[in-house]
């Protein structure tokens, strides 16, 4: 028996996944369209603040699910700290979500879901991985689709579209200067251009940052960290320490050679 088709947003909390589920919801209808968010309890509160306001334009609910623990707890359940190389909480608070609610689609509705990622064409490269990775993990593929690529010819300026057409705000940490708005600024595949400007704007969760670190390196005895440098640990202490001596502005500037997450907004 074929299963209905199901479209469904991956509902992040940035501007790009808001653009690419009001054009699925305007393509398919409400009827037809879930907009689905997965939550690491880490995320910045204005994040939901806008997620409810876009919900609330497209006239649609969002769907959550959560794990029920934060990355740091994933990170003490594995003894392993997560950083920009692999990250165990974007898989276990996120993907492994998703792939459980995908198959309860399957199973208990007898839908066929289709993903919706708002990934733009200087992400060709993520596009790619997303859709090998959901045509072998689950256990049938997942079509996945990529509307800034595959729909629209040139390039769309979503956050002006959000700010100016539907009057809505955008998250407050692409005001200030984030390249991204993952778990409110503590996302561990940040680099050093990232923490930097988390320690300028936000020097206090900087320091909770650095603190879980440290005891995670207690706790466990073990020499690691989220930043890397020359191949081996780098604190953010040690990170913090040099920020103060040398001043933030040069580390500002450096872009970060670090690969985004499943979950990067």
């Amino acid at each position: 028996m074929s299963r209905k088709p199901v479209h469904i947003a991956m509902y992040s909390g940035g501007a790009s996944s808001a653009y690419v589920a009001y054009h699925m919801v305007q393509t398919y209808g409400r009827e037809n369209s879930i907009l689905f968010f997965t939550n690491t309890l880490w995320e910045h509160e204005d994040n939901y603040r806008f997620m409810e306001e876009v919900a609330d334009y497209l006239g649609m609910e969002i769907t959550y699910r959560t794990d029920g623990r934060t990355p740091e707890q994933v990170f003490y359940d594995y003894r392993f700290m997560g950083n920009s190389r692999l990250a165990k909480c974007s898989e276990e608070l996120k993907v492994r979500q998703t792939i459980i609610f995908l198959e309860e689609l399957r199973t208990e509705h007898g839908l066929e879901p289709i993903l919706y990622f708002g990934i733009g064409r200087h992400e060709q490269h993520r596009a790619e991985n997303l859709k090998d990775f959901y045509d072998h993990v689950p256990l049938e593929p997942v079509e996945t689709r990529f509307p800034l690529i595959s729909t629209f010819r040139e390039e769309v300026d979503v956050k002006q579209i959000i700010q100016e057409k539907w009057g809505i705000q955008l998250p407050v940490m692409y005001e200030l200067g984030f390249s991204h708005a993952n778990c409110g600024g503590r996302c561990v595949r940040g680099g050093f251009q990232h923490y930097a400007q988390l320690y300028r704007t936000w020097p206090n969760v900087y320091r909770e940052q650095e603190e879980m670190e440290e005891q995670f390196r207690s706790h466990f005895d073990k020499d690691v960290s989220i930043l890397k440098r020359n191949g081996g640990p780098y604190t953010l202490r040690e990170y913090r320490e040099v920020l103060e001596k040398e001043g933030l502005e040069r580390y500002l500037n450096v872009q970060d050679d670090t690969v985004p997450c499943v979950c990067t907004v």
